[in-house]
């Protein structure tokens, strides 16, 4: 029987993409999107320093020193941080996990990748607004044009439900129920929905867009678009956000508002108004509650309820009692801390 010929790299990278992420994953488009740029960063750059075009690569050119080289890369060169560093070398062990299950005589140098560690980062506090910034950010949309009552209605929009970017351009029309109780169905990572509520105000403001377009209840046209009546994407919403920050005030364009801080800054009042961690972790969409659990460490006015709470008179503090060991076989444990073993056999 003759052997199965030996997959190519190119056969490799189609089957990932078309079997393994799209028809057996079923990944979302921004995961296919993710993994595709940075596998195509990694064959530019091993080209490159292989003097190789792309398409003559072949599987050993991309070993773990050329995914270390490249890593290295990606943090000296291009000046990524170490959380983008990490999340590329995810993009490329999911693929070289495939390379181990479709090509068994490639194993080896699919179990040297899949052991390059990732980089222990610091993980800093929660940026968050505080309310008198979000009022102001709210305040700076013109509301006599109609881009300015679109960027008020998406600010509000991001700041009461803590939708993540994606979800937010990825709303329709159909998707909300702007009668009370009114509400909001987003898609979020892993394909997973969620129904968040509105407040009367913003659906005010969504029914109000809606109505400035034309469109009916159940459109499926979607709810934030450009000038051009094209979605908006993830860099016009950024682009509008540092707009409104830049007109507020200075200090405020300084924060680096983002849609991230809005969504940040919804768990945090959350959090104050005493919402259990559990709401607030199905509100933003969280897999696993210790994400969730980030805003109670970055909550200074819950810890400082903590301490007031802690709080005893001011005594003259008392000198401390001596331990004594109320069993014999914990007064034999003490007795090891105080011996001096070196010389026992």
């Amino acid at each position: 029987m003759s052997s199965q010929p030996k997959p190519s790299l190119a056969n490799l990278l189609e089957s990932f993409f078309r079997q393994r992420l799209i028809a057996q994953r079923n990944a979302s488009p921004d995961t296919v999107a993710a993994y595709r740029d940075t596998l195509r960063l990694f064959l530019t750059f091993t080209s490159e320093r292989q003097g190789k075009l792309p398409s003559k690569l072949v599987l050993e050119d991309l070993d773990r020193d050329a995914v270390l080289t490249f890593l290295d890369h990606l943090e000296h060169k291009r000046g990524n941080s170490v959380s983008t560093r990490n999340a590329r070398l995810a993009g490329i062990r999911s693929f070289f996990q495939h390379v181990a299950l479709s090509d068994p005589a490639s194993a080896g140098i699919a179990g040297r990748v899949l052991n390059i560690p990732s980089k222990r980062t610091t993980k800093r506090m929660v940026g968050y607004l505080v309310q008198q910034e979000l009022d102001a950010l709210l305040a700076a949309p013109d509301l006599a044009t109609p881009l300015g009552r679109r960027d008020h209605a998406l600010i509000l929009f991001l700041a009461q439900t803590g939708a993540r970017v994606s979800e937010a351009c990825g709303v329709m029309v159909a998707d909300l129920q702007l009668s009370w109780p009114s509400q909001v169905q987003l898609r979020g990572k892993g394909r997973k929905e969620r129904a968040i509520p509105l407040s009367k105000d913003t659906a005010k403001h969504l029914q109000a867009l809606c109505d400035e377009r034309g469109l009916p209840t159940r459109s499926q046209a979607p709810l934030f678009v450009n000038s051009r009546r094209q979605r908006l994407t993830r860099h016009g919403v950024t682009h509008i956000l540092k707009r409104a920050a830049t007109k507020t005030a200075p200090e405020l364009a300084r924060t680096s508002v983002s849609p991230h801080r809005l969504r940040h800054t919804l768990a945090m009042s959350l959090l104050s108004s005493d919402v259990d961690l559990t709401t607030i972790q199905s509100w933003l969409g969280h897999a696993s509650i210790n994400t969730t659990h980030r805003y109670a460490e970055a909550n200074m006015e819950m810890k400082r309820r903590a301490l007031e709470k802690c709080r005893t008179s001011e005594t003259a503090p008392t000198a401390p009692t001596r331990y004594d060991p109320p069993d014999e076989v914990l007064a034999f444990l003490e007795s090891l801390c105080k011996a001096d073993l070196s010389t026992q056999p």
